[in-house]
Order: C-alpha cells, then sequence, then structure tokens
C-alpha cells in the first residue's frame, strides 16, 4: 500500500508542491494503519486458518506462533515504510541506505539474543522484526527532524492531511498498488501452500519454502530498479517532462536486462552449493540444484517486469497493474501449475514452472503496456491531479 506513495509523493516533488509530500506521508500512516487491524486477525488465527487449508498440524502450530508474534512488529513497520518512500521520493536514498545497514547488522545480534540467549526460538526470529524495525524507525525519524534536507517536505503535522476526500483517494490508489504487488506475491505463497498437498509435503514445502526465499533475496535488486524507476518517472512527470520520463524508461529496461542476466549466470554456475545455505540435508540440497536453472528463468524474468511495473506505479496506473497480476497469474499461472503438479505428477518443479508461463505472460503484457503509454497525457494527468490537491487544501 506505501508504493502508493512512490506516485503521490515523487509527482508532488517534481512539481515542486513541497508541503504536499509531508501531507500526503501522513495521510499514507493512517490508512496503512488502519489497514494492519484485519491484518492482524488473520495473523492472530494463522494456524487455524493453515489447518482448515489442509496443511500439516504440525507445520501449522509453527507458523501459527510465528504469525502471532510478528503481530508486534506492524507498529513500527508502517511508519517506517512510509519514512522510506518519503525519502526516496525525493531521491535520498543514501540516508535510508545506511539505516538500513545499521539496522540489518544489529538485526543479527537481536535475532541472536532473542532466539538462542532468551531461547525464544523461532518465536523470538518474529519478535526480532519488531526490534529491528524500531531502531530502523528511530533512524529514520531524527534523519527527517534534524537533517534539514526535508525542510521544505516535512512542516510537522498538519490536519489537511485527514481530509476524507483525499483520504479516500488516497486509500483507493493503495489499495490498487497493494494488489499490484500481493497478486504476485500470493501467487508465490499459494506455491507453498499447494506443496503442502503433495506427496512428501515436509520435503515439498522445505524446498518451495527455500525457493521462496531465494526469490526474496534475488529480488532485492529489481526492486531497487522499480523503486527508483517509479521515483524518477513521477518526478519527470510532476514537473512536466514527459520525454525525460520516457528516456529513463528506456535505461531502466536496459539496466535490468544486463542485472538479470547476471544474477541468473550466477545462480546457475552456484546451483550445487544452494541447498547448502539453507540446509545439512542431501535431499533437499539435490532438490533444490535441479531447482535452480527454473529459478534462474524465473528471477529474470520478474526482473525485467519488476522494472515495468516501477513505470506503471511511477504513472499511477496501479490499477492496470493489478489486472494484469490477476490474468497472468490466476487466470493462467497458478491453474497451469496445479496442472503440472498435481495431474501430470511433476510435485515441486511443476508448480513453479506453472509460475514462470505466469510471470512470461505478465511481462508480454506489461510490456505491451508500456510501449502503448502517451507520455505528454500521463504528464498533464499528473498535473490535473495536483491541483485538485492545492484546490482541496
Amino acid at each position: 500500500m506505501a508504493r502508493a506513495l512512490d506516485t503521490v509523493c515523487g509527482q508532488a516533488f517534481g512539481a515542486r508542491q513541497y508541503h504536499l509530500v509531508g501531507v500526503y506521508e501522513q495521510r499514507a500512516m493512517l490508512v496503512l494503519a488502519l489497514a494492519c487491524v484485519p491484518i492482524a486477525a488473520v495473523w492472530a488465527n494463522a494456524a487455524r486458518i493453515l489447518v482448515f487449508l489442509g496443511q500439516d498440524a504440525s507445520i501449522a502450530a509453527g507458523a501459527g506462533a510465528y504469525a502471532r508474534w510478528l503481530i508486534p512488529s506492524l507498529v513500527p513497520y508502517v511508519p517506517v515504510v512510509c519514512h522510506i518512500r518519503f525519502l526516496q521520493t525525493q531521491s535520498i536514498v543514501v540516508p535510508v541506505m545506511a539505516c538500513s545497514a545499521v539496522t540489518a547488522l544489529a538485526h543479527v545480534l537481536v535475532c541472536w539474543v532473542l532466539v538462542h540467549k532468551a531461547g525464544m526460538g523461532s518465536k523470538g526470529a518474529a519478535l526480532s522484526n519488531a526490534v529491528s524495525c524500531s531502531i530502523n524507525l528511530a533512524m529514520l525519524s531524527l534523519y527527517t527532524r534534524f537533517s534539514g534536507a526535508c525542510k521544505r517536505t516535512w512542516t510537522g503535522f498538519s490536519m489537511e492531511a485527514f481530509n476524507f476526500k483525499e483520504l479516500r483517494q488516497f486509500a483507493e490508489l493503495a489499495f490498487q498498488s497493494a494488489m499490484m504487488v500481493c497478486l504476485e506475491w500470493w501467487s508465490f505463497e499459494l506455491l507453498v501452500l499447494l506443496s503442502g498437498l503433495l506427496p512428501n509435503p515436509r520435503l515439498e514445502t522445505s524446498v518451495l519454502s527455500i525457493c521462496l526465499n531465494t526469490g526474496a533475496l534475488m529480488f532485492k535488486v529489481p526492486t531497487g530498479l522499480c523503486t527508483a524507476i517509479s521515483t524518477r518517472v513521477s518526478n519527470e512527470l510532476g514537473a512536466g517532462k514527459p520525454e525525460a520520463a520516457k528516456l529513463a524508461t528506456r535505461i531502466v529496461l536496459l539496466m535490468a536486462l544486463s542485472e538479470g542476466l547476471v544474477i541468473s549466470i550466477t545462480m546457475i554456475l552456484l546451483r550445487n552449493f544452494w541447498g547448502y545455505m539453507y540446509s545439512n540435508e542431501e535431499e533437499v540440497v539435490t532438490y533444490i540444484a535441479r531447482m535452480i536453472p527454473v529459478l534462474a528463468i524465473s528471477y529474470f524474468i520478474d526482473g525485467v517486469h519488476t522494472s515495468l511495473s516501477g513505470v506503471i506505479t511511477g504513472c499511477g496506473e496501479q490499477k492496470i497493474g493489478a489486472r494484469v497480476n490477476l490474468a497472468a497469474f490466476y487466470l493462467a499461472g497458478i491453474p497451469l501449475a496445479v496442472l503440472l503438479a498435481f495431474v501430470m505428477h511433476l510435485n515441486g518443479m511443476g508448480l513453479w514452472l506453472g509460475i514462470v508461463s505466469g510471470s512470461l505472460l505478465k511481462l508480454m503484457l506489461l510490456m505491451w503496456i508500456v510501449l502503448s503509454i502517451n507520455w505528454e497525457k500521463e504528464a498533464n494527468k499528473a498535473k490535473d491531479m495536483l491541483i485538485s490537491s492545492l484546490l482541496v487544501a
């Protein structure tokens, strides 16, 4: 949901309507805080939900306990993600990177203390997220307040942020942004749930979880490109420079293709060793080695269409992105995954091959959409949105 800030804050900053950047962040914090209520309810009942979905009872119990202890992390996480988007849309990235680096180092220590010294196990791993997010929030808040870099965009809390009409409009864009991200990510999570229904569910679930974790790791570079291009496109459209936005789109596509090739080739070369990062069981390591070539292709495709998603976000067309994900993964990818895994008995490999097909369809659809963008029209639309916000203020 916070990705809506990539659009509204980026366009406001590009148009030099600096006070609106802070106003939009405050609206985001309120909307995201309300969205956490149903999320917390689902996490609190995760064990019962997983059992209802047919998962192994012991696996469901462990996952449920982890989810419950993850609930406190929602409190600092909402302002953290809003602060990060607030700063990134102003191209203030080095301080965000530095705070993230300190947080990552602290997280190792916090995890060790809670998991091993306090003896909390996986519950401690979940709780460590709340502690680490709080550390990150403290550093980002101090930077925003005292650095001077944000003196034009953060002028303190304002009642202007709580205009009901504007809150409703932001919530709508935030929901579309969430669907654009979640419809894709949930399809990968669904693979893990489906793997629990396969023969030998402990092996299949372990392998698919490792694949998903590997994806989260490999996905960080394309995510950075996605954030960079959404910021650049929104800034340029807000500034009334459509040709600059178009040029930035071409450049990020070249970068995504280059990055994807490097990561994919590296994964294939390390395929026989990759599994040892997660498990010392030979059966798991061998299975992962067979999966790596498919994963490499998957992440190459994902890297390219993630950058295209950033372009869509910069234009404020998250609704289109959500529809593309719905069609690509739920009308094509998941049904094909079920067919390959359960009918053709390809098991975990079949699940992932199905989702790769969905990713490929998404890439083709987004490429067609981005090539069809009328950049002049998008710049005018950004101008109209900002004028509307100023009139309401």
